[in-house]
């Protein structure tokens, strides 16, 4: 929970209603929760393979197609054919997750675990239901895959950018029956649009485990030191909606958060984070740079699950939404 800004800041900090982003929350249709999309169930069947189940394949896709043209349905949308059960020729790993190539790639780099990537996809249950897809939604989703359920970081691995696969993910490897989610295995077509490496992270501050003397401090007891000048002239309100790109150190330097390394800047209002920032981020301008040590009673205040005692912030403040 504490490893994306949005949910650390507005979810964690505020230790009130998470608001992730959109593109990384469609997304999570492979992972952390998208919204169901409208049912759609089709001709499923399907499970032959080589020269002689070949034209029984191709009958059974036909149908789908022109079950999914009558119900003026885009035929991408509809369940494949092969929806029920992996085919024989399916790829398998020894996690058991199975994949086809529906469409060769063009790249040739494969994504990294904690890479960022862009893709378009559709889910389907095994019984031809479809419960999320970005084709219908009409935007692709962006995700690191280290954020999204184990099949899609194991899957998506295995792709280069242009590819399209689709994947029938075991249920352990998926939601696990989990309550509210898609039960049972899952069926996904995927197309790898872009990768975006995670760039490394930041150093740990030589100054993380305390102020330096000659920090400028609040009388709320917030110290600060600016580390890059800024450009702008105004100041953020409490209530101002600010963009930013920051890294969380605990004092004995873990970093447990970072937009940076993420490669997305946080978006959040200043009147929804803990007080640290709230008053912190009002001391900058846009461009500038500053280093927080934030007191644990303008932190988490010890709250359970969340980073404890003082916490050590670099922000950087890229703009101001509305003041």
């Amino acid at each position: 929970m504490y490893s994306k800004l949005t949910r650390t800041l507005v979810c964690a900090l505020a230790l009130g209603a998470c608001k992730p982003s959109a593109s990384a929350d469609s997304a999570a249709a492979a992972g952390e929760g998208s919204a169901a999309q409208a049912a759609e169930t089709a001709a499923t069947t399907g499970n032959g393979s080589g020269a002689a189940a070949a034209p029984a394949e191709a009958t059974a896709s036909a149908a789908v197609e022109a079950a999914a043209r009558a119900a003026d349905v885009d035929p991408a949308l509809a369940a494949p054919a092969d929806v029920a059960a992996p085919p024989v020729d399916a790829e398998r790993t020894a996690s058991g997750l199975a994949s086809k190539v529906l469409q060769p790639g063009t790249g040739t780099t494969h994504p990294g675990a904690a890479d960022r990537v862009r893709v378009h996809y559709t889910g389907w249950t095994t019984d031809g239901e479809r419960f999320d897809s970005s084709v219908a939604r009409g935007e692709p989703a962006e995700f690191p895959l280290n954020r999204v359920i184990a099949g899609w970081t194991e899957g998506l691995q295995l792709m280069v950018v242009g590819e399209k696969r689709r994947f029938w993910i075991p249920v352990e490897l998926a939601y696990n029956n989990r309550p509210g989610r898609p039960a049972g295995m899952l069926v996904f077509d995927v197309e790898l649009l872009d990768i975006f490496p995670t760039p490394p992270p930041p150093e740990t501050p030589a100054d993380v485990a305390a102020p330096p003397a000659d920090a400028e401090r609040t009388a709320t007891g917030l110290a600060s030191k600016v580390l890059q000048p800024g450009t702008g002239t105004e100041h953020p309100a409490a209530t101002s909606v600010v963009q930013v790109h920051y890294t969380g150190w605990t004092t004995d330097g873990a970093m447990f958060d970072s937009s940076v390394t993420r490669g997305q800047p946080a978006t959040f209002p200043l009147n929804g984070v803990i007080p640290g920032w709230t008053e912190g981020v009002q001391l900058m301008v846009v461009g500038e740079k500053r280093r927080f040590w934030i007191p644990v009673e303008l932190a988490y205040n010890n709250a359970p699950g969340a980073p404890p005692g003082m916490l050590v912030f670099d922000v950087e403040l890229l703009n101001i939404q509305n003041h």
